[in-house]
Formats: C-alpha cells, structure tokens, sequence
C-alpha cells in the first residue's frame, strides 16, 4: 500500500524540543500512512524554491503547517507610527515569530483546497496563525513527550483530518 502525499510546511532547522515535537507528528502521519513531503527535507530544489513549494504541495492530498518559532523579540516597536496603535515590545512582551514561509506554503495549500491542519507553538500569532483568519481550527503544538491522554486526543484530531485528506486523495 502506498502512502497518501501530505505536505508538511515546517522549518528545515529545529531545536531539540521542536524536533521532539516535530517528530510526534511524523510518526503519527506514518501510522496513518502518509507520506510527509516537503522542500528541503527529502524534496530538493531544481526551480525556484516558491515554484518547488507549489510543485509538490499540488500532488499532495493534505498539508500541516508547524508554527514553530524561528524568530524571538525583545525589543522593538509594533505598528510604527500609526496613532493609537504603536506599541513597544520589551523582555516583559516578548514577540515570537514562525518562518515567514509558514505563512506562503499555508497560502499555496488552502488555494489548492487540501484539508488542512495547523500547530503552532505558544505565542505564535498572525497571517495563519491568526484566530478567524481562516475557517480552520488552530491547535496548540503537541508536547515533546505527549502522555496516553494527549497523545490519545492528538490521533483524534489527525482521524477527522485523515478522514478529509483520504476523500481528497481518492476523489
């Protein structure tokens, strides 16, 4: 039986906790027999890489976009110059920010209407990861070690996606 395409847009570098993390899903998807595809991690480059991402998330029957931080904040200001609206980031309102290419393969995947299923990390917000930017629940990242209860509620979730993702593929 071969397994079903599911594009992955993760960062290719992870700390040890977010490959931890990272890894949970991997060996979820191989239990459900999809195949995890994704540029820079088994899928290499000959165009440009944003024609590569559009080339292999359309022959994929699903994608899960990993919010992880690539980014962190200490210091800055938010909306700059716009009245009423500018603020400071300081140590006490850190900012943690994903990969922009999150947002461009989440873009590329919902044009192409494959079900989607989305992580991210705590305190990573806006475009995808934004609460009502889409139709599409947000759910927390799982933990790097999940007990029997998360891990039970984690394969529930990935059941109603797989679901979505097979009726695509056989469709």
């Amino acid at each position: 039986m071969s397994k079903i395409p599911v594009f992955v847009s993760c960062p290719t570098n992870l700390n040890e906790e977010q490959n931890a993390r990272r890894d949970t899903i991997i060996r979820i998807m191989d239990d459900l027999q999809l195949d995890p595809r994704a540029l820079g991690r088994g899928d290499y480059p000959v165009n440009s890489p944003l024609k590569e991402v559009y080339s292999i998330a359309k022959h994929c029957s699903g994608g899960i976009v990993l919010g992880f931080e690539q980014f962190y904040v200490t210091a800055g200001t938010v909306k700059r110059g716009i009245s009423g609206q500018e603020g400071k980031i300081t140590t006490k309102t850190a900012k943690r920010f994903p990969t922009p290419w999150n947002q461009l393969e989440a873009g590329i995947l919902y044009g192409l209407k494959v079900p989607l299923l989305i992580f991210k990390e705590s305190g990573i917000e806006g475009g995808i990861f934004g609460r009502g930017s889409s139709d599409i629940f947000i759910q927390p990242m799982p933990s790097a070690q999940p007990n029997e209860s998360e891990m039970h509620e984690l394969k529930d979730i990935f059941l109603k996606w797989d679901a979505l993702v097979r009726q695509k593929y056989y469709d």
